[in-house]
């Protein structure tokens, strides 16, 4: 069977679209999959079962981007073609079938909304594809060390980011003495250029120190590093959605993003969002996409630390 599969750039998206991805293989033992993706997530599927071509789908003037990926995949006769980008690209190869996204629904899941797509109840839950050398990576980076606190304090807007400062106090909260996590190390994850936003939590003295793995890992090994932690507690973003893709509590902190659409997925997975809805908070005067000013405020480290010590108790990980 020839898969052709095209997802998102965001890291985010597309590893809530790999759920549908891994169902389709699931389907279809032995599948042949050329997979079209944006540069960000790219590295996310270097280890996908089935793999023979990745196209990597970058922005260009005019929609150029959209003629050259044709111009890759329009000689070959697809069995199954699947765009989740919402183009008209797929409807101009041949395929025997097309799974084709339609316009987003922001009140529902995006899980949910691929698992209609494909008619899939209950939905597939997103995953990743990690291998023995990411794995490996990852062990060199923590020192051996498990059952960490991993936090991403970091967002790809400001609006959406929880002060950095206040990730440190939950931090220390958590890994006191007679804390959930007495004693445990905080690993502190981010992009290479995100680490200013970081600074205070990196500074900060914790009872089991910082591990600052800001800009040291690539996408798999950050996720191999997530497979080991305690609990993962961050603001929305890809690391978020890898976290819980890699089945560990996780813990996403909400106020602009809708959490009805973008909250991590899976049985050890919450959302917590600002006491103020989504509605309420676009309708600030002060609200915009250029803002200088964090829109999360209004979690405070008290009812954060509640949150993640009550995650900890339900998923029963402190042992």
């Amino acid at each position: 069977m020839r898969l052709f599969f095209l997802t998102a750039t965001r890291v985010g998206d597309a590893v809530l679209s790999s759920g549908l991805l891994a169902h389709l293989l699931e389907r279809h033992p032995g599948a042949r999959v050329t997979l079209a993706v944006g540069k960000p997530a790219a590295p996310l599927f270097r280890h996908l079962p089935g793999l023979v071509r990745l196209i990597v789908v970058e922005k260009r003037p005019r929609g150029g981007h959209w003629l050259r990926l044709w111009r890759e995949i329009a000689g070959t006769r697809w069995d199954l073609a699947v765009d989740l980008r919402a183009s008209a690209l797929t409807r101009q190869v041949r395929a025997r079938r097309r799974l084709v996204a339609g316009r987003a629904d922001e009140d529902l899941h995006r899980v949910v909304e691929l698992g209609r797509l494909a008619g899939v109840e209950p939905p597939p839950a997103p995953r990743l594809w990690l291998g023995a050398e990411d794995r490996a990576a990852a062990d060199a980076l923590l020192g051996g060390a498990r059952g960490l606190l991993a936090i991403g304090p970091t967002a790809n807007w400001l609006g959406k980011q929880w002060p950095a400062e206040r990730f440190a106090a939950v931090a220390e909260a958590l890994t006191a003495p007679g804390g959930p996590l007495a004693g445990r190390a905080v690993a502190v994850f981010g992009a290479a250029g995100e680490r200013d936003m970081a600074l205070p939590l990196l500074r900060a003295r914790l009872p089991g120190g910082v591990i600052d793995l800001v800009g040291r890992t690539d996408l798999p090994t950050a996720g191999a590093a997530l497979e080991r932690a305690a609990l993962f507690l961050g603001n929305d973003s890809g690391l978020m959605h890898m976290a819980a893709a890699v089945g560990g509590p996780t813990l996403g902190l909400f106020g602009p993003p809708s959490d009805r659409r973008h909250a991590p997925w899976g049985p050890r997975a919450r959302a917590l969002r600002t006491p103020e809805s989504l509605a309420e908070l676009r309708a600030r005067a002060d609200y915009r996409t250029d803002t200088d000013k964090s829109f999360m405020t209004g979690l405070t480290t008290a009812t954060v630390t509640a949150a993640a010590a009550a995650l900890l108790a339900q998923t029963e990980t402190t042992t």
